[in-house]
């Protein structure tokens, strides 16, 4: 734990990512299997468990200081496992540990005690511990842990070390499960390369760059192709004889959420789309498919009531083999022919739009707009592009409708979390209702600059009203304008609505509250 914990505090307070990934790399480099397996993957993001869940750690911590003193501390630092780190007063009956264990020694303790055992073991840890170390296992334990460095940026780590593709490195990555010592064996040249033939693994995704003007110049019906851009979430399918896996676009396994659609796959192969669901035969909106994200195990009459459906846009393998180096329209061939012999009620395709010149794609992205949200914009592809993962330049392109824009009040405000911890960074705006009473609309937090944050931070601290734990009122005087995509009806809100991606989009110093919009705006745009 000591060089897991020297290591993080080393990455979270090194800016440059190129300067993380040396960092990390030497770490690798100097650690041995499994620590840094299990390193990377806490780091990345990609373990599947938790060593102890937040109420505990906060439990333990209520016997050793004051409920009061501990919550104005909290309040001060902005943190769980920070305030935790560095208020922790080890009890007198601490026992002493001669060392502190490794990595793969925590993990492995902790998964064999029951739950009085791990409560045990978590307090004789922080004993022995330093506030770095403190902080690193609480992070550690429950998934939480923050330092800057994205999963991408661990898998450039790992391809910069072996000198292959990134490609490379996230093709393996999700055929191999923590602590990848398959995968460091291939690294550090002692075993070949890991064999995932067999496997169902999910391949990075091809993404589009928005269009600028510019490119308008180069788009014609003989060289790119118009398909519209629905607003579900993007996966992919990957079957064979014996399973079907469904992807999401970070990588996640999220099968046993759509057991429906995982029984109409019958197909071997890989295919790329978007996962809609079609309440009463229609395809519905966001809104409906978040009903159905997350759950473990849905519900027969959920499945019957928003049944799951699949729109595929292209085909990355067929019968074992990729066919991911062959051009958009051929493998659009082959989607036709696969997708033609599945079931409509669960998969269709994705229609290529007919256009001569830039007004028909004005009017197709107009019409995307008049769709209620279902649909987002187009989606603008090169006929001749291989299936590349990331966004390579001049092959896809997004032309997503505008946003849809709000002027709201600044209710409260609350401080963020890991280098925005010291800030108030978290603002939940309203819009004016009957009486003039202000109806909370919905909760931003990013939008802005580094420097407009300081602005409105300092702005917060200086028209602060009564506090509510972390969250901190202010006077009804700052007005954002909030980008968001759409809106929906919620009884769960008190103003009846939930916006969808809601972001600042400017700061109107200049707007008096006053002249904010009214809730009534909002529901001229429900539908739309």
């Amino acid at each position: 734990m000591e060089q897991f914990s020297r290591l993080l505090d080393d990455l979270y307070f090194t800016n440059s990512t190129k300067a993380k990934e040396t960092l990390l790399a030497d770490y690798l480099r100097a650690t041995p299997d499994p620590d840094r397996g299990w390193a990377i993957a806490a780091i990345a993001g990609t373990l599947s468990f938790d060593l102890f869940k937040r109420n505990l750690i906060k439990q333990l911590m209520m016997e050793r200081m004051d409920p009061f003193l501990f919550d104005i501390s909290r309040d001060y630092v902005g943190e769980l496992s920070e305030t935790i780190a560095l208020a922790w007063r080890p009890s007198p009956e601490a026992r002493i540990l001669n060392r502190l264990p490794s990595l793969s020694e925590v993990i492995a303790q902790f998964h064999a005690r029951d739950k009085a055992g791990i409560s045990e073991y978590l307090a004789e840890l922080l004993d022995n511990m330093t506030p770095p170390q403190r902080w690193a296992l609480l992070k550690l334990g429950t998934r939480s842990l923050r330092v800057g460095m994205s999963a991408r940026s661990v898998k450039r780590t790992l391809a910069n070390m072996k000198g292959v593709s990134l490609d490379t490195i996230e093709e393996l990555w999700h055929a191999i499960k923590p602590p990848y010592t398959e995968l460091f064996a291939w690294i550090d040249e002692d075993a070949p390369i890991p064999d995932i033939s067999g496997s169902l693994t999910y391949s990075p995704v091809m993404l589009a760059h928005p269009i600028e003007d510019k490119d308008f110049a180069r788009i014609t019906p003989e060289t790119h192709a118009i398909e519209w851009k629905f607003d579900g979430i993007r996966v992919q399918i990957a079957a064979n004889d014996v399973e079907t896996r469904l992807f999401s676009r970070k990588g996640d396994d999220i099968s046993h959420s759509f057991p429906d659609l995982i029984a109409a796959c019958d197909f071997t192969g890989v295919l790329d789309g978007e996962l809609l669901v079609k309440p009463g035969g229609e395809i519905g909106r966001f809104n409906d498919l978040q009903q159905r994200l997350n759950k473990k195990k849905p519900s027969k009459a959920i499945m019957e009531k928003l049944p799951a459906h699949f729109i595929a846009y292209d085909v990355l393998s067929l019968d074992g083999e990729s066919i991911k180096g062959k051009s958009f329209d051929a493998r659009r061939q082959e989607l036709e022919r696969l997708v033609a012999d599945l079931d409509e009620t669960r998969f269709s395709l994705s229609r290529i739009l007919p256009f001569n010149k830039k007004p028909d794609l004005d009017d197709l992205r107009q019409q995307a707009v008049e769709t209620s949200g279902i649909i987002e914009g187009l989606m603008i592809k090169t006929r001749t592009s291989p299936y590349v993962a990331g966004r390579p330049k001049h092959a896809w392109y997004k032309w997503k409708r505008d946003p849809f824009l709000l002027d709201a009040v600044l209710m409260y405000a609350q401080r963020g979390t890991g280098r925005r911890s010291s800030f108030y960074s978290d603002y939940t705006f309203g819009l004016w209702g009957d009486e003039d009473q202000l109806l909370p609309i919905g909760k931003a937090y990013f939008g802005f600059t580094d420097e407009e944050l300081k602005d409105i931070d300092r702005w917060v601290r200086n028209n602060a009203l009564e506090r509510f734990g972390p969250v901190q009122e202010v006077k009804k005087e700052l007005v954002f304008e909030v980008a968001f995509d759409s809106v929906h009806e919620s009884p769960r809100h008190k103003s009846g609505y939930a916006l969808r991606f809601p972001r600042i989009n400017r700061i109107r110093w200049d707007k008096p509250a006053a002249d904010a919009d009214r809730i009534e705006a909002v529901a001229d745009i429900v539908g739309k």
